[in-house]
C-alpha cells in the first residue's frame, strides 16, 4: 500500500464516502475525519483510518493533519432548508479553518469542493465556465421580503471559494477547487433524486418539470475519479474546474430513465406557472411557523425543475484528462438497483 497519508473531510457524506471508496480501491492511505455522532457503518466496510475531527475546530484540524501528504475537503453543509449563519459557518469558516491546518502542517496540495452554483442557477442558454462571473443570488419573487434559502447555500460556496483561493494566493499553496454539477448515485439522500424515487414509487400522476430544459448531471463513481484525477496530477497554483458529464441531456429524459429502471410509470408534467404559486405558499407557511424541515416544494424547487442549466467541462478534460466513463444509463441503473437491495424504494 501506498503509505502517503491522505485526509477526507466529509468521509460520511454522500461524495466523501465515494471519494473514500475510489481512493481506498486505489490501495491509498486513507484516513477519514468523523464527528462522535457521525454515522460511519459504510465507512467501517472500506480500508480506512477513522480519526475524530471536527471542521469548526481548527486545533483538531491540526492535531489531525500531522503528516499528511494531501487533504482533500469534500465535508459541508449541503442543503436548501438550513439559515444563513450555518451556512456560512460550515461552509465559509470551516473550508477556511481546513486551509489553516492545512498551511499550519506544511501540506501544500489540498483539493476542495465548490459548487457551480458559484456561476448561477438561473434559466440560462448560455453554457457557463470557470470563466464566467460569480452569480450566486438567484432572483426569486417576493425575494426581498422573504429571501431564498437556497441562495444562503450558494452565497456560502461562493464565499467559501473566494476566500479558499484567496488564502492559498497569499500562501502560495496548490489549491483544486473541484466544482461539481448536479450529483447523483448511491447514498444521496439530499440533492433531490432520492427524492423523486420515493414520490415516483408511491405513484403520483404529475410532478413540476418540462421537456425543454437541460440539467447538467454527474454520477459521484465518476465525480470520485476526477478527485483521484487531481490527486494524481497536483496541479500548480489555483484551480477552478467544473466537474459533470460532457453530454448535457434534457432533464425530462433524465428522470425518464430513473422511471424505467424503476418500472415505474413517469408522472405527466405540471406547467410551471401551475405550480409556482404552490411551491411560494408552501415555502412562505414553512418559513411563518419556523419549520425544522423543508416543505415538499419551494420556489428555488420549483425553477430548479424548469430552466436550462449546462457547464462547460472542457477545462476538466484538458487540465485533468477527465470525461465521465459511466453512461448516465448506466449509472441510473447502478444507482436505483442500490436503492432497491437497501428497501429504500
Amino acid at each position: 500500500m501506498n503509505q502517503n497519508k491522505i485526509i477526507i473531510t466529509g468521509g460520511t457524506g454522500f461524495i466523501g464516502s465515494h471519494v473514500a471508496e475510489y481512493f481506498c480501491r486505489q490501495g491509498l492511505n486513507v484516513f477519514c475525519g468523523v464527528r462522535s455522532s457521525s454515522e460511519t457503518s459504510f465507512l467501517k466496510t472500506l480500508p480506512v483510518h477513522l480519526i475524530e475531527f471536527d471542521i469548526h475546530n481548527t486545533e483538531s484540524l491540526k492535531a489531525a493533519f500531522q503528516g499528511a501528504e494531501c487533504v482533500i475537503h469534500t465535508a459541508g453543509l449541503a442543503n436548501d432548508w438550513s439559515c444563513c449563519d450555518d451556512f456560512y459557518e460550515t461552509n465559509v469558516t470551516g473550508t477556511l479553518n481546513v486551509l489553516k491546518a492545512c498551511h499550519h502542517n506544511h501540506i501544500n496540495d489540498v483539493i476542495i469542493t465548490g459548487s457551480v452554483s458559484s456561476y448561477g442557477e438561473e434559466n440560462s442558454l448560455v453554457v457557463k465556465s470557470e470563466e464566467s462571473p460569480y452569480k450566486p443570488i438567484y432572483k426569486y419573487f417576493l425575494g426581498n421580503v422573504v429571501p431564498s434559502r437556497m441562495n444562503h447555500y450558494r452565497v456560502s460556496k461562493s464565499l467559501a471559494t473566494q476566500e479558499a483561493i484567496k488564502y492559498a494566493e497569499t500562501r502560495g499553496m496548490n489549491l483544486t477547487v473541484l466544482e461539481p454539477v448536479w450529483v447523483y448515485g448511491e447514498r444521496e439522500f439530499s440533492s433531490g433524486f432520492y427524492e423523486y424515487m420515493k414520490v415516483v414509487k408511491h405513484g403520483t400522476p404529475w410532478m413540476p418539470g418540462s421537456k425543454k430544459n437541460k440539467f447538467h448531471v454527474i454520477y459521484a463513481r465518476d465525480l470520485a475519479r476526477a478527485y483521484h484525477l487531481t490527486y494524481l496530477k497536483k496541479p500548480a497554483g489555483v484551480n477552478r474546474i467544473i466537474i459533470g458529464n460532457t453530454n448535457r441531456d434534457l432533464m425530462d429524459n433524465i428522470y425518464n430513465m430513473f422511471c424505467k429502471e424503476m418500472c415505474v410509470k413517469k408522472p405527466v408534467n405540471i406547467p410551471r406557472y401551475l405550480i409556482y404559486p404552490f411551491g411560494l405558499l408552501l415555502e412562505l407557511m414553512a418559513e411563518l411557523f419556523q419549520s425544522v424541515k423543508p416543505p415538499l416544494l419551494t420556489r428555488a424547487r420549483v425553477n430548479m425543475l424548469y430552466d436550462n442549466i449546462e457547464y462547460s467541462t472542457a477545462k476538466a478534460l484538458r487540465q485533468l484528462g477527465f470525461a465521465n466513463e459511466y453512461s448516465l444509463e448506466e449509472g441510473i441503473k447502478n444507482t436505483v438497483n442500490w436503492y432497491k437491495l437497501n428497501r429504500l424504494i
